[in-house]
């Protein structure tokens, strides 16, 4: 079985990280123009740097939960039995990554990463970021920046993104809003390729009308339940195989 996981801030709501739409979100407290656009940091980059300088700390100080530990454990259950696991995530956490998934695919960029934009070189990043900050590459000061996707930026691996989800026997969506695209539109895609789709999340998002099954409560209870569930699936696919094999 090959699944298609997307996941959104919902899941790491548990982890003590804010979300961003929802009532005391992150963009419902901050102003997104002014903190996550290329133009915001060119005009003011000391309030960038603050607002993602106090994010990473948020990072650091969060542990994964137990819907990244679910993941983690479907990601080498699946892999077990033939089958694979496509972790897409909008996060820009590393909670999936410190829970056990050995491959995630951040659509939206990485917090605990630093790029130049002088050079373009980019690496791991767990510290503070200031305009006095040199790239270890070039010597620039002052072009260090979080190494994540900004309002008007193009998001990542979106063809790698689309062929994993065109192959896949099942997507799910975890902890989204369902605002945010092209990442919204992925159940459409899935729906329309004839995909069985699933919601998990802790209250039906902007498109839960699209989905063919949905369970909403907490992501730590939810995704747990629905990953045994997956896992038992398969178990049982894997079993009948051996069963029906001639000598």
């Amino acid at each position: 079985m090959k699944v298609f996981v997307l996941t959104g801030a919902g899941i790491s709501a548990e982890s003590g990280l804010g979300t961003f739409r929802d009532p005391g979100g992150l963009w419902r407290r901050f102003d997104p123009m002014r903190l996550a656009t290329p133009e915001a940091f060119a005009d003011e980059p000391e309030e960038v740097h603050a607002f993602y300088n106090l994010r990473r700390q948020g990072v650091r100080e969060a542990a994964p939960n137990a819907a990244h530990a679910a993941l983690a454990r479907l990601e080498a259950g699946l892999a077990a039995s033939g089958g694979r696991l496509f972790l897409c995530t909008q996060n820009v956490d590393d909670l999936h990554e410190r829970a056990g998934s050995r491959a995630v695919i951040h659509m939206h960029g990485e917090l605990m990463r630093a790029r130049c934009t002088a050079c373009g070189a980019g690496r791991p990043w767990a510290e503070d970021l200031s305009v006095d900050t040199a790239c270890p590459a070039c010597g620039r000061r002052g072009g260090m920046r979080p190494d994540v996707v900004w309002f008007g930026e193009v998001p990542r691996h979106l063809e790698a993104i689309a062929a994993a989800l065109d192959e896949s026997d099942l997507f799910v969506a975890i902890g989204t809003s369902g605002a945010v695209y092209p990442a919204a539109g992925f159940v459409a895609r899935a729906r329309e390729a004839g995909i069985p789709t699933h919601e998990i999340n802790l209250a039906p998002s902007d498109t839960a009308g699209l989905f063919t099954e949905a369970t909403y409560g907490p992501a730590t209870q939810a995704v747990p339940a629905c990953v045994d569930d997956l896992l038992r699936e398969v178990s049982g696919e894997v079993s009948g195989k051996v069963s029906g094999s001639t000598p």
